[in-house]
C-alpha cells in the first residue's frame, strides 16, 4: 500500500511537470514566433484603418498657472497603405472624454522603416513624413479666433470647418518655419491586433529628432472593424 501511494504520487509529480514543461514550450513558440517577425510583416500587418479605443491624453509643454504640466486629449484614426503612405487624422479636444472637440488635424505622407526597436520583440522604429498634406480645420470658435490672432499671415481667414493646408508653411503656433516638412521620429508595435506607437516624453518634447524617439509603448489603436 504504501509503495502503491509513492509510485501514485511520482506519476502526478510528473504529470504536473509534464504540463508545466508543455506551456514552458508553448510560451517559448510564441515568443520565438514575435521575436522573428521581419519589418516586412509588421508592414503587411499595418495595412488598413485603425482607431483610437477612447479620447487618450498626453503631457504638453505648456503648463497650468500653479506650474503643473498642461495635459491635452485626442482621438487618432491611422491608416497604412501597402505602398507605405500613411494618412493620420487626430482630433484635439479640450476635455477628457471627447465632447468639446477643438480642431481637426489630418496628415498625409510616407513612411521610412528603420528596422528593430528594443522596447518589445518585434517592435520597429518608423519615421512618419508628413510631405503629402498637413490640414487644419478649426471645428470651435475660440479656435479659429486664436489662429487669426497667431496664424493669419499667409492664410486666409480662419473659419469653423473650414481647413487649410499648413504644409510647407511658417505656422508659429505648431513651431513650424517656412519649407520645414514636419516628420516624427517613431516606433510600431503590434500584437493581438492593436496597434502601439511611441508613449510621449513625460516633459511633453515631441518626436522630431532622432534622439527623441520613444523609449515605451503608447495606449494602443484597434483595427477598425
Amino acid at each position: 500500500m504504501f509503495n502503491k501511494k509513492i509510485v501514485t504520487a511520482i506519476m502526478v509529480f510528473l504529470i504536473i511537470g509534464m504540463i508545466i514543461s508543455a506551456s514552458a514550450q508553448d510560451e517559448k513558440a510564441k515568443s520565438q514566433k514575435q521575436k522573428s517577425m521581419t519589418t516586412e510583416q509588421v508592414k503587411k500587418l499595418s495595412v488598413g484603418e485603425w482607431v483610437s479605443i477612447a479620447p487618450e491624453v498626453r503631457p504638453s509643454i505648456s503648463k497650468n498657472a500653479d506650474g503643473s504640466m498642461k495635459p491635452f486629449y485626442l482621438t487618432r484614426t491611422f491608416t497604412y497603405s501597402a505602398d507605405g503612405k500613411f494618412i493620420l487624422q487626430m482630433i484635439n479636444s479640450a476635455d477628457a472624454y471627447g465632447k468639446v472637440p477643438l480642431v481637426k488635424i489630418v496628415l498625409k505622407g510616407h513612411t521610412v522603416w528603420q528596422g528593430e526597436h528594443p522596447v518589445a520583440a518585434g517592435a520597429q522604429k518608423i519615421d512618419y513624413i508628413a510631405d503629402g498634406a498637413y490640414e487644419i480645420t478649426p471645428l470651435i470658435q475660440g479656435f479659429a479666433d486664436a489662429m487669426n490672432h497667431a496664424a493669419s499671415n499667409g492664410f486666409n481667414k480662419w473659419e469653423v470647418n473650414v481647413t487649410q493646408n499648413i504644409l510647407g508653411k511658417a505656422f508659429p503656433p505648431f513651431g513650424l518655419s517656412e519649407g520645414q516638412i514636419y516628420g516624427e521620429f517613431d516606433l510600431i508595435y503590434i500584437k493581438n491586433d492593436m496597434m502601439f506607437w511611441g508613449a510621449k516624453h513625460v516633459d511633453g518634447r515631441s518626436f522630431d529628432k532622432v534622439e527623441n524617439r520613444p523609449d515605451n509603448l503608447q495606449i494602443p489603436m484597434i483595427r477598425k472593424q
